[in-house]
């Protein structure tokens, strides 16, 4: 048998998280001893980035958008009353605290290529990986809320397609700037000859394609990791098509399949662009509910379900019609009908549920595939499964409680997860970028698309986007 046979696959270990009241777990904020209201406060950030590094997590992936869901109920008043996702606060900002009492804990933050330029935002993800010794990934989205392109001057969100051929662009500007504007060597901070940076080994990109127009130089030297660790979410085709080319972690699920298809297909797509098929790290959502014993474990599962908000749910997806107006036996076909809405454009799948059954197929919280209520074995068992039989290369973990969540985590199932050779121990991570904690080396392998810049190399090549 082989080392690589022997050796168990390592867990990538995610704390999903929002700069919100509620995120992903509706009502829930109502649960006593939830700290979830305290997220204006740095010492919740400081407290939370703490508990996640004791207890053996990789990073906190921090979600975001830029918009209200205003879909529901034709309006964003019930996501106010929920607090679902507003109000919130810029992700990029509480990173620093978190960084600052940590020392190997890495961040994933989301960042939309929709509506920001992407010189502004070269400059701040430089800036937090050197303020983090090397610890910044970045979640590329396009956003996807109608509200979200109308508070950035738009009519109406672009079309799926041209919002990918956008990103395509971003990427390729930021990737100019990180990789090709300036040399590894650059700064020489020379005192008795009075040069801080040699001028030969910077240099302006000069990019002019479809969407963007960017002089350059790069306004910040190169940090530890140069460009952050590319995190993408997604199941589409068009989003696996752009992950197999750029991504080094996907956060996804099932769309249409398994997740042992979509898994497939991204390694395929990570082959066709090149790249080798473990170049890309797949990552699911999981929920974990876990005690001593098995019972305890369960009766805290209840507890938890018994707050979760039904509003809540139609709000965050998006449900353009009311279910709490019609019995839980009218199909959604029905009830679209009976309130005088379209059914075009509605998933195809879901019109001929019921009401109640459409309420428990689009509630992910507590039907999802990676949930597990149990005891700390039970749960270091399914952790196993998933990683061995779905292919998956770890999880962001939702939170039902802050900080109870993460601290039945780290007190029952890291412990275990460490004794099976899963994770890690805390004195092997030390002085680890987020890019080497991952598996990888501290800067880009050749294989990657962004690497094409280094030294200045194809800067005035064509752009991405003019080209096709």
């Amino acid at each position: 048998m082989s080392t690589a046979e022997r050796t168990p696959k390592r867990l990538i270990l995610n704390l999903f998280e929002m700069n919100t009241p509620t995120h992903i777990s509706h009502g829930l904020w109502r649960l006593p001893g939830n700290h979830r209201h305290h997220y204006t406060d740095l010492e919740y950030w400081q407290e939370l980035a703490k508990l996640a590094e004791d207890g053996g997590f990789d990073a906190i992936f921090l979600a975001d958008v830029v918009g209200a869901y205003d879909v529901y109920r034709d309006g964003f008043e019930d996501a106010l009353r929920e607090g679902l996702q507003i109000p919130n606060n810029d992700p990029l900002l509480v990173i620093p605290a978190m960084a600052a009492v940590t020392k190997n804990l890495g961040f994933g933050v989301t960042f939309s290529t929709s509506y920001e330029p992407p010189f502004a935002f070269a400059r701040r993800i430089s800036t937090l990986d050197h303020l983090s010794k090397g610890r910044i990934g970045w979640n590329v989205v396009t956003s996807y809320l109608p509200n979200a392109a109308r508070n950035f001057g738009l009519a109406e969100e672009r079309e799926h397609d041209t919002r990918y051929r956008i990103a395509e662009e971003y990427l390729e500007v930021l990737y100019k700037l990180w990789e090709g504007s300036w040399d590894d060597d650059a700064v020489v901070h020379d005192v008795d000859g009075g040069v801080y940076t040699d001028p030969s080994k910077v240099r302006a990109i000069d990019h002019v394609g479809e969407f963007f127009s960017v002089a350059g130089p790069h306004l910040s030297e190169p940090s530890p990791q140069r460009t952050p660790v590319i995190f993408q979410a997604t199941a589409s085709p068009a989003g696996i098509a752009v992950a197999g080319e750029h991504a080094e972690v996907v956060f996804t699920g099932a769309r249409g399949g398994t997740v042992r298809d979509t898994v497939a297909a991204l390694r395929d797509a990570a082959e066709a662009n090149g790249r080798e098929r473990d170049a890309l790290k797949v990552l699911v959502q999981a929920a974990v509910f876990v005690a001593d014993t098995e019972e305890e474990a369960h009766a805290k599962y209840e507890r938890y379900r018994a707050a979760r908000s039904d509003v809540g749910l139609y709000i965050h997806s998006s449900t353009p019609f009311d279910p709490t107006l019609h019995e839980p036996t009218l199909t959604v076909r029905e009830a679209l009908a009976a309130e005088g809405r379209e059914a075009a454009g509605f998933p195809e799948g879901l019109l001929s549920l019921t009401l109640g059954q459409y309420s428990l197929a689009v509630d992910e919280a507590w039907n999802e595939k990676f949930l597990v209520v149990g005891t700390p074995t039970q749960v270091a068992d399914a952790i196993e499964t998933w990683l061995d039989l779905e292919g998956i290369d770890g999880i962001n973990l939702r939170q039902y409680h802050s900080f109870d969540t993460l601290k039945d985590f780290a007190h029952f199932v890291t412990p275990e997860l460490r004794r099976r050779g899963r994770l890690p121990q805390a004195e092997e991570l030390d002085g680890l970028t987020l890019r080497e904690r991952l598996g990888g080396e501290a800067r880009l392998p050749g294989t990657h698309p962004a690497r094409r810049f280094r030294g200045g190399a194809n800067l005035h090549e064509e752009a991405a986007s003019v080209a096709r």
